[in-house]
């Protein structure tokens, strides 16, 4: 699980573990939770925090920032076969939110179980501000897991 420059770490994170996921055991993983992910892409403005983050001379349409580059990596294959499940949130108010509702795209396209959800009218980091938000969001998470 992450949030928000969290959840780019945890999705790439996930990406390396599928590599080794036989030399894991007994660790198990069953998906990742990305919330309010901090995904972007070449058509944004420039950003010294993607400039100082990526290998020199890349832009942001490296895999690092923008996972549905290139129609997404290889390993969602082995993602999807594995059955892990993704869990991806955001809100309308956030302006990586285009960014997140491609990657549900992008997921469901590869075949991977994939949950979006998506608020109205809220804003990056609003269960930082409000508890009563951060609650209902753990609610949703908690009946995600559930559903396993």
């Amino acid at each position: 699980m992450g949030v928000s420059a969290g959840d780019n770490i945890a999705y790439h994170a996930g990406q390396r573990a599928v590599e080794e996921v036989g030399h894991l055991e007994p660790l198990k993983i069953r998906g990742l939770i990305l919330q309010q992910a901090a995904f972007g892409r070449i058509q944004r403005t420039g950003d010294r925090m993607w400039e100082s983050s990526l290998p020199i001379g890349a832009d942001r349409d490296h895999e690092y920032c923008n996972p549905t580059v290139g129609g997404g990596s290889k390993l969602l294959e082995k993602i999807r076969v594995l059955g892990w499940r993704y869990f991806v949130s955001g809100c309308d108010g956030d302006p990586l939110f285009d960014h997140q509702v491609e990657l549900v795209k992008m997921l469901e396209q590869k075949g991977v179980h994939v949950a979006g959800h998506f608020g109205v009218g809220d804003f990056h980091g609003v269960e930082y501000d409000d508890p009563t938000k951060a609650k209902a969001w753990f609610r949703v998470v908690k009946d995600f897991i559930s559903s396993y």
